[in-house]
């Protein structure tokens, strides 16, 4: 059952990837770089999983346990979308350096995180628990138990973010290929100038596609302090680091930016199971040989990025101010 274990995980960890990814997509796509992912994860996560625990404290969570986690991810999406509106409002209205300003946020959001957790929880308390009742389980549905494959596959490591993201999924690729509104964003990513020139407001554009970037990026956040199953802790490891990764490798494109996030987080994955797979040599004579397989995703990343970098194609207007008066 170690295949079941391994596909499982890797969509569970594949669907921060996958979310965060396309919140940096509409970003970019609109015309900002979105540097801010991880600071915007962070606070996601973080409103999130205190909802949850407010909710588990008051003996709620009980009675309807996926209402209060949809409830949960609703507020890591409004949460991600507020601070991505700082970024927003220096890039756009500012006109501030894109990549300073997405790097501020990074520093200011765990500082904050922690800052809010010690004033909920008490100083030096610094993990927020997750309730273990948010895991959408075969009994919850009345399904009963099964250990076969598929089941074990499905269930094992289910939440209610894992069809949450691939329904927006769907939405995002519509939104994006099939409406007018996407196709004026894409178009104030690509030459702003003519899309200004034909009536389009290229300002409220990038502000429309930054919000979309926090609004997924904050369900991004909750999604990865919910597979992570440590409870949040004030960081998302990298996470979003890696999306910005994954939205280049799938060349800001949704059904490639998917393609892409089940890559990556099957080397993750792998990494965390090298000690179980027969097949993969343990370095026994190398002290601290475990952390060799936890560096792999990373590695995948940075060679996957060289090999690609050169067949990338960015929105030729990314990170390049507007402005109105200089057509």
């Amino acid at each position: 059952m170690i295949l079941a274990d391994i596909l499982s995980a890797t969509i569970l960890f594949a669907i921060p990837l996958l979310l965060v990814a396309l919140g940096g997509m509409f970003s970019e796509r609109s015309g900002i770089i979105n540097i801010a992912l991880e600071g915007i994860m962070i606070i996601g996560a973080l409103c999130g999983c205190l909802y949850l625990r407010y909710t588990d404290d008051a003996g709620f969570g009980a009675n309807a346990p996926q209402l209060y986690m949809l409830i949960a991810i609703v507020l890591a999406a409004l949460a991600g979308m507020a601070f991505s509106m700082l970024l927003a409002f220096a890039s756009i209205r500012l006109k501030a350096d894109q990549t300073i300003g997405g790097t501020a946020l990074n520093m200011l959001a765990p500082a904050l995180a922690v800052v809010v957790t010690w004033g909920a929880q008490g100083q030096a308390q610094t993990t927020i628990l997750i309730p273990n009742w948010i895991r959408i389980s075969q009994e919850s549905l009345g399904l009963g138990t099964g250990t076969d494959f598929l089941s074990r596959m499905v269930f094992k490591s289910l939440y209610l973010t894992t069809p949450i993201a691939f329904l927006l999924l769907i939405v995002a690729t519509v939104f994006l290929y099939k409406t007018k509104t996407g196709l004026r964003l894409r178009a104030c990513g690509e030459h702003p100038q003519a899309a200004d020139s034909v009536g389009i407001n290229v300002y409220r554009m990038r502000y429309l596609g930054v919000g979309i970037s926090g609004f997924l990026s904050g369900i991004g956040g909750f999604a990865f302090t919910v597979a992570a199953g440590s409870g949040f802790q004030s960081t998302v490891a990298g996470y979003g680091f890696l999306a910005l990764a994954v939205m280049i490798f799938g060349n800001w494109k949704p059904l490639n930016i998917l393609g892409a996030s089940l890559f990556f987080a099957l080397f993750k994955i792998i990494g965390s199971y090298a000690g179980s797979l027969p097949f993969l040599p343990q370095f026994n004579g190398i002290k601290s040989s475990e952390y060799i397989y936890l560096m792999l995703p990373y590695i995948v990343t940075m060679i996957v990025l060289i090999l690609t970098s050169k067949k990338s194609r960015a929105p030729k207007s990314e990170g390049i101010p507007y402005d109105k008066s200089g057509r």
